[in-house]
């Protein structure tokens, strides 16, 4: 993950073959004549890295090669290379101080649930090993992982013919920047569940001050696992996760903001002092995580966890017809709304193909949640309430009931934590 991170940044630089800015700004005059958008876009989530750029269809010719040497033949030189360690600093530096704790919380939520392995591995690059990661370096993770069976070429809104003639042309027989040494070092294991807690004690009382100052938080992530996207299950997990939604209460009753989901009802329409209660959903090809999220002053966290517990206790138990509807109608929709844009399009072709070899088009998901029954949303949350709990907090932990006293709330049948009793407070 930390040599993907270089990679990423990388792509923002002039690091591709071409040896002159003006040449690369000439080839994207030539797409211009047709009115196409010249913008190079990287994502990196956790387990994929993304390329893409949009332009008139026109130019299909010219922004596949484009593409092709971005991904095929970076420079990565000293000055690049130097430049994005900086950047990479920097990231470092805005995660820990932003007031938006979710993509820590996430972190560490993946490395308490899976302990030194596969997707519990740091994303983020630790600020030690920045100084160690050179042109060689990348060259070896790119020989590794930048291999043609991992690879997925995808297109929306040009004809399929004339995209593999591209690739043929752009991506068959090319000789890449870094070699064609022997492929080592590939981590193919499975992900292991572990469970297990990861913390992190820190002042969270001026990560945002101004005229609006945000109030001191701790923030506590629960999560269980679930199961992979490949799995038939994988439906139903969705359509509870959409049932169990919430938010922040900032934004409670508002359109389309799930003020009717179980988080809303049962969480932030009842205890004011929660400023969120988010349900999150992360889904891989050989496990899955389902979380809450929640955040409260510090001096309310063990109530505040085991609001959480209570809930999870509650999605094994009975599911009313109505409330499952409305999820099932807001899965579809949401899902709807987001096909409606050609780069989610292009996003959901790629990730699925470049997973299960095939793409489920838009009405077999749909088909897929319409038949998602009560029992099936029941079956799947009992089976996940009998693993073990991962746990991220951060913030102010002194009252952060411990890690057993979670597991044992989560196994019980109304998801209370046990009875502390202290002679002195």
């Amino acid at each position: 993950m930390k040599r993907n991170t270089l990679v990423e940044l990388l792509t923002f630089w002039k690091n591709w073959h071409f040896r002159l800015l003006l040449d690369l700004t000439a080839k994207m005059k030539f797409c211009l004549r047709w009115k196409s958008m010249g913008v190079f876009v990287t994502a990196r989530h956790q387990d994929t890295t993304m390329y893409a750029v949009s332009a008139d269809s026109k130019g299909l010719d010219t922004v596949v090669g484009l593409l092709a040497d971005v991904v095929l033949q970076p420079r990565l030189t000293d000055e690049e290379v130097e430049m994005t360690r900086m950047a990479v600093q920097f990231e470092l530096e805005d995660l820990n101080l932003r007031p938006d704790p979710e993509p820590l919380l996430t972190e560490m939520i993946h490395e308490a649930a899976y302990r030194e392995n596969t997707v519990g591995l740091h994303r983020f690059c630790p600020t030690e090993n920045i100084a160690k990661i050179n042109r060689e370096v990348l060259h070896s993770y790119l020989r590794n992982y930048y291999t043609p069976d991992r690879m997925v070429l995808a297109g929306v809104g040009v004809e399929h013919e004339h995209l593999v003639d591209c690739a043929r042309k752009y991506l068959l027989g090319v000789q890449p920047a870094w070699g064609s040494a022997e492929v080592v070092d590939i981590d193919r294991s499975v992900a292991q569940y572990t469970g297990g807690i990861a913390k992190l004690e820190r002042d969270m009382s001026n990560v945002s001050l101004g005229p609006t100052p945000i109030p001191e938080l701790t923030h506590i992530m629960v999560g269980l696992e679930s199961c992979s996207f490949l799995e038939e299950d994988f439906i139903p997990f969705a359509v509870l996760n959409m049932m169990m939604g919430g938010g922040g209460s900032f934004s409670a009753g508002g359109p389309g903001k799930g003020m009717f989901s179980r988080l809303y009802l049962n969480v932030l329409n009842r205890h004011h002092w929660m400023y969120n209660a988010t349900s999150y959903h992360h889904s891989y090809e050989d496990t899955g995580l389902l979380c809450i999220h929640a955040s409260a002053d510090p001096r309310q966290v063990r109530e505040m966890v085991e609001i959480i517990t209570k809930e999870f206790i509650l999605m094994g138990g009975s599911v009313d017809a109505v409330e499952l509807e409305r999820a099932k109608t807001q899965l579809t929709s949401m899902l709807m709304m987001n096909l409606e844009s050609r780069p989610v399009i292009f996003e959901d072709v790629g990730r699925q193909v470049l997973a299960t070899r095939s793409r489920k088009l838009p009405h077999e998901l749909c088909m897929l949640i319409r038949n998602v029954k009560p029992e099936d949303v029941k079956r799947v949350a009992s089976k996940m309430l009998r693993g073990k709990p991962a746990v991220a907090a951060l913030g102010d932990l002194t009252d952060l009931p411990t890690y057993e006293h979670i597991q044992t709330a989560l196994s019980s049948k109304d998801g209370r934590l046990p009875r502390t009793y202290r002679l002195f407070r």
